[in-house]
């Protein structure tokens, strides 16, 4: 029997590489009774890292997803990456939880993705929850870790459990002022709780402080609980030591206690075509509202699109649409998951995730819903990294093209994060991810279900091109070749926009001088200037276009002299808008020993970087953060293992978009040969 929509909980472990997200995840799999004895990360052998690829990297590539049913309660877990390279399934899943918990590893301490993740939960309105695991490893210093997490990320972030027995155990705090700890006391992290609760209702903190602790109704304190939690006011912190199983069944019972139900959370900003919101209610006799958050294409099973119900209740059997669509698709089977195992279901409730296998027409982040009348509701698009790696690609056999192309799309639908292109101009298929790690994982998952081989090419750097100033710019197409010709003229201003604006096109016109049914065309034409650039051949962003003048002639003004007019006044403005080419720049956090700092640092201001500054981090090692260009890094991970006998690691992220120097801009424009249309 399912339980009630109050009493279904869902939360992923997110965070860094390393800090036992997997073995986290198989140990709550293993205290909530799904599992007879934990799996080993090193042995290939748990739930989540069911992959090949993950078993013999020993780390996690994709987000996995499992429940536990206990005392009438059921938990969605999700497990994610840590890795920056396979960010895109991560962010993913945290659109389908209530909270976030973010898992640091005691040895290591905050760590920049811990951080990320950290940001990217709260920037989406998700609970959060601060999992510091590995309590009992030699050395560590719970104490100072805990200030430093309140100091990172807020004093919103309190202990709800103390380590015990030299972190061979934990105490709860949250509903308990009593019991032995290794730091600071039951009592303290109590009160400090509460304090923290009641203030976020004025009605509360008064009856709280004319009465005290005591005066205050189990309602009074579950809704100011719920509210700090919905709110980010508070951000609990428990402790585990995950491969001795220590605190998890705690964490578990934390989870049903304290965190939020699918109707005590921030849904996520559904809206129709027209940009307004659509509120989604977390009832499950309304009508269906599910939103698909991963695809796994299986050369067996076939496509299988995961999804979390915010709306309404899925039934076995039941007529679903996708998107816009008017042709429903029959729930033949409904999916519980656990890991690559698929559990048949009868019904999904609003914070239930389930699966349908499949559908050909489901794609990442379709809207599934039951009325056809709603419009198109859809998720307003969330953001992820730029994939900044390029690889060229093409078959390794002659004849493979169409295969090639299928297993791309394919892989495309599964990461936000990968990107495929095809450059027409010069038929050659780009493939863009967040590392070359990223790309390089992505192609040995093709070869390995599709049997599709590749030869690529150096990677290209995702350059852009922008203008320095405003211009105006003209042209006139004319051609006459007997019989009707073709004529139209336009005059167009272009300036600069805000660093990732877009682009901005408006009619300034007056008077008819370009009818209305022309303008499409002249943006068109605009359009395809931008993306095939005026510099060094790289599309273009952040220009705002006003046409502002134009003529046309009654017989001869069509659209493609229009296409073609637009695109060369467009092209004619931004010769005289000081033209710039913009690289793409990094965050790149360096951890190496303190013996290696001046070898890196040097390295790094070779590379154009700049140093923003270092941390001391424990065991005798330094954390380096500079922003870089992504253009000077591609030999730095080898440099890295040379200067530092292989200790050193890194990680980065993209930061923003900056004009390259002169001298690159000059190179890139020499390299371009750009084909003249013949007009």
């Amino acid at each position: 029997m399912s339980p009630s929509t109050e009493r279904i909980r869902s939360l992923s472990l997110a965070g860094h590489a390393g800090a036992g997200k997997t073995t986290l995840f198989e140990a709550m799999l293993h205290a909530g009774g799904v599992l007879n004895s934990m799996g080993s990360v090193e042995k290939g052998s748990t739930v989540s890292d069911n992959d090949p690829m993950e078993r013999a990297r020993g780390h996690s590539i994709d987000a996995s997803i499992a429940s536990i049913e206990r005392n009438g309660y059921r938990i969605h877990l999700v497990d994610t990456p840590g890795y920056a390279d396979f960010r895109g399934p991560a962010l993913a899943a945290l659109a389908a939880t209530d909270t976030v918990a973010i898992v640091v590893n005691a040895a290591n301490g905050i760590e920049h993705g811990t951080r990320s993740m950290m940001a990217h939960a709260k920037e989406r309105g998700l609970a959060r929850l601060v999992i510091v695991n590995r309590i009992d490893a030699d050395g560590v210093d719970l104490p100072a870790l805990v200030e430093a997490i309140r100091a990172e990320f807020g004093n919103e972030c309190l202990p709800v459990n103390l380590p015990a027995a030299q972190g061979h155990a934990v105490r709860d705090a949250f509903f308990h002022d009593q019991g032995e700890t290794d730091f600071s006391s039951c009592g303290e992290a109590h009160q400090q709780l509460i304090d923290q609760v009641v203030e976020i209702d004025n009605g509360v903190m008064e009856h709280y402080l004319d009465g005290g602790e005591g005066s205050l109704s189990a309602d009074e304190l579950h809704d100011a609980l719920e509210h700090c939690l919905r709110d980010g006011h508070l951000v609990p912190i428990v402790f585990t030591s995950a491969r001795d199983g220590v605190g998890v069944t705690e964490l578990l019972e934390l989870i049903e206690r304290i965190l939020p139900c699918p109707t005590e959370t921030n849904p996520p900003p559904f809206e129709d075509d027209q940009g307004i919101r659509f509120d989604v209610n977390a009832d499950a006799g309304k009508h269906v509202v599910a939103d698909v958050f991963k695809i796994v294409n299986d050369p067996f099973v076939g496509k299988l699109g995961v999804f979390r119900v915010w709306q309404g209740t899925v039934r076995k059997d039941a007529q679903l649409l996708v998107d816009d669509g008017r042709k429903p698709f029959k729930v033949a089977h409904l999916f519980r998951l656990k890991g690559k195992e698929h559990v048949e279901v009868e019904e999904a409730l609003p914070g239930d995730i389930c699966a349908v296998a499949k559908v050909d027409d489901i794609h990442f982040d379709a809207v599934l819903h039951d009325a056809a009348d709603e419009g198109h509701i859809h998720l307003h698009a969330a953001a992820y990294p730029s994939p900044m790696f390029g690889l060229a690609v093409e078959p390794a056999r002659k004849g493979h093209e169409q295969k090639l192309a299928q297993a791309l799309a394919r892989l495309a639908e599964e990461d936000p994060c990968f990107v495929v292109e095809h450059h027409a101009e010069v038929n050659q298929t780009v493939v863009r991810g967040l590392s070359d790690l990223h790309l390089k994982l992505m192609l040995e998952r093709m070869k390995a279900r599709y049997d599709v081989d590749v030869v690529t090419h150096p990677p290209r750097i995702a350059y852009r091109e922008t203008i320095g100033g405003k211009a105006d710019g003209h042209h006139r197409h004319k051609k006459q070749t007997g019989g009707a010709g073709q004529f139209g003229e336009v005059f167009l201003r272009i300036e600069p926009l805000g660093r990732g604006a877009g682009f901005v096109f408006v009619d300034e016109t007056k008077g008819g001088t370009v009818p209305n049914q022309f303008m499409p065309a002249i943006e068109k034409g605009i359009r395809q200037a931008m993306e095939g650039g005026a510099v060094a051949g790289y599309p273009m962003q952040d220009v705002r276009v006003a046409v502002y003048d134009g003529k046309h002639h009654p017989v001869d003004s069509k659209e493609v002299a229009f296409i073609s007019a637009g695109k060369k006044a467009f092209l004619d403005a931004v010769a005289k808008a000081r033209p710039i080419v913009l690289e793409p720049i990094v965050d790149l956090e360096v951890a190496i020993p303190d013996t290696s700092v001046g070898d890196v640092t040097g390295g790094l201001a070779s590379r154009r970087a700049q140093i923003m500054g270092t941390d001391s981090l424990r065991g005798g090692e330094t954390m380096i953060r500079a922003r870089v260009p992504l253009a000077e890094l591609a030999e730095f991970p080898a440099q890295l293992k040379a200067m530092t006998g292989g200790q050193g690691r890194y990680a980065m992220e993209f930061s923003h978009y900056d004009p390259v120097p002169p001298g690159v801009q000059k190179k890139l424009a020499e390299m371009w040969k750009p084909k003249v249309e013949d007009d």
